[in-house]
């Protein structure tokens, strides 16, 4: 009896912890997307929640939680969700990797998120595929960033890759990895994209529903277009790095 109430306690304290202790959610789809960040973290211990990794520690001077929730919409509003629902979070980053879109940005440039819109999401029909989007139908069903981390994001990566390599624009999602030039024009004529990837208006959405202030920091590997394989094989780690980079200089920016 004494050994149930003992960890029972035990577990209440854990619990309390979390929900006093303010922490900053970052959240990431690849392995390649954290392990700059997991290096230059103090790490205090991992939680294992829902399958993933939950790596609670500090990271340039602010209380973390880092977790690589996977690839695509599902796995990232899993990870998104789990995250606010098990800390105290107070904004959410998501670091990682993009195909670059706007014709403005080339490999290895940045883009800060804007807004985000889930580009795949609409009716499939005998005439071909209409995009429908009822999240936000009024402005093509967009989903806003957070304005301050926005601009704190955009100061960091300026600072790490200069200005002429750092955008700020509209990120579309889709679970869909994207090596077509025509459907890039498509997603530039119709959503004045910058940048495509798989999570990023997935983690919007669920943000919004809990309130939660966010930001999507975007590393191009390749151009999204046919070539997007073999130049996302060369350049995919060390973008993943760059966007890291980003993150631990806004922490500071933040802090």
């Amino acid at each position: 009896m004494l050994v149930v109430v003992f960890c029972a306690c035990a577990v209440f304290a854990q619990s309390v912890e979390e929900k006093t202790t303010e922490r900053i959610g970052i959240i990431s789809a690849m392995e390649n997307e954290i392990n700059l960040l997991l290096m230059n973290t103090d790490v205090e211990r991992v939680d294992h929640i829902g399958g993933l990794d939950f790596i609670v520690g500090r990271l340039s001077g602010e209380d973390v939680v880092i977790v690589r929730a996977g690839i695509g919409k599902v796995y990232a509003s899993a990870g998104t969700t789990a995250l606010i629902n098990n800390y105290n979070i107070s904004e959410i980053i998501f670091t990682g990797i993009a195909g670059g879109v706007g014709d403005q940005t080339n490999v290895l440039d940045v883009v800060v998120a804007s807004d985000l819109v889930q580009h795949d999401y609409g009716t499939v029909t005998d005439d071909g595929f209409y995009w429908r989007d009822e999240y936000n139908p009024e402005d093509k069903g967009r989903i806003y960033c957070d304005l301050n981390l926005v601009e704190q994001a955009y100061r960091a990566a300026c600072k790490i890759l200069g200005p002429d390599n750092a955008f700020v624009g509209t990120i579309v999602t889709g679970d869909q990895f994207i090596a077509s030039s025509w459907y890039v024009t498509y997603l530039q004529d119709t959503f004045n994209a910058m940048a495509c990837e798989m999570e990023g208006a997935s983690v919007g959405a669920v943000c919004d529903l809990y309130s939660v202030p966010f930001v999507i920091i975007r590393t191009m590997s390749d151009k999204a277009d046919g070539l997007a394989h073999e130049t996302y094989e060369n350049m995919a780690d060390i973008a993943a790095d760059n966007s890291s980079r980003i993150v631990m200089e806004l922490l500071k920016e933040m802090k």
